[in-house]
């Protein structure tokens, strides 16, 4: 297969771009700088604003899409999600209108909003953030863009991502930063929320599980179907890394908005893996 990733140079792109080399895939890699994305990929260096006819041009005959190219993932009410969300669309329109025939766009758990239990395709959305309203609101003009056009698209929705942790903003790359200080304790809430916990490795190997076939598609859940606490994670975390620095539970509330658990519903990436 060809495959055209864009944001092939981000945190998880980089991922899923050596991923998709080593299961055999001929890989366009797109982003604004190529300084962490794997050399046996061909790299076309571009803005998807600035430069989305180009780009659509040059990958017009790829087999498939990955469209994981998004800025401020981190930063969840960063006023970019909205400001950028038409130039996602546009990129995507413009693909459809080259001719692309399968399209995978990464979403996230995000768009859900508060939730308690499993996430499926069809929970319903009500995102509380500008960076899930953004991506929710993308999903619904993906799919309705592609609506009679024979266009398989997936929609790979992620969970909290784990892994390559100096290279991301979670609570992990903190905790690494404040044992590099030399902190004994690191302020933290009661841990007792339940989180879907995916190694970045392993959701590479998801994503390029999923777009290498095309009869399941529509809303997949990338995640591991277990919901863990967060206290149970991080201290497994200090543990493996053998790191002398200790929580300090409760000293910050826990957020009113999280849910006391929530996770994805692995139903379809479990039949999916069960392919290859």
């Amino acid at each position: 297969m060809k495959v055209a990733v864009t944001g092939a140079n981000g945190y998880i792109g980089k991922h899923v771009v050596s991923r998709l080399l080593n299961d055999g895939c001929e890989v366009l890699a797109i982003d604004i700088a190529d300084t962490g994305v794997d050399e046996r990929a061909e790299f076309i260096q571009g803005s998807l604003f600035d430069d989305v006819e180009k780009i659509a041009d040059k990958i017009s005959e790829v087999d498939v899409c990955i469209h994981m190219a998004w800025r401020n993932g981190f930063v969840h009410n960063a006023d970019s999600h909205i400001e950028e969300l038409m130039g996602h669309y546009n990129f995507v329109r413009a693909i459809v209108e080259k001719g692309v025939k399968q399209i995978a766009v990464m979403g996230t758990m995000h768009e859900i909003g508060y939730w308690e239990g499993a996430i499926d395709e069809n929970t319903p959305a009500a995102p509380v953030s500008k960076y899930g309203i953004a991506k929710n609101a993308l999903r619904q003009l993906v799919f309705e863009e592609v609506k009679g056009k024979n266009v398989v698209l997936q929609w790979l929705r992620c969970y909290y991502i784990t892994g390559d942790d100096t290279k991301n903003n979670s609570i992990f790359a903190k905790l690494i930063d404040a044992e590099k200080e030399g902190k004994e304790l690191f302020p933290f809430t009661s841990g007792k929320n339940k989180y879907d916990f995916i190694d970045v490795d392993e959701l590479a190997y998801q994503i390029s599980c999923a777009i290498r076939q095309k009869e399941i598609n529509g809303i997949i859940n990338c995640c591991s179907g277990k919901p863990i606490s967060l206290a149970d994670k991080v201290e497994s975390f200090l543990s493996e890394k053998n790191m002398k620095i200790k929580l300090e539970y409760g000293k910050f509330p826990d957020r009113p908005y999280d849910s006391p658990a929530v996770w994805g519903d692995s139903e379809k990436i479990e039949k999916i893996i069960s392919m290859y």
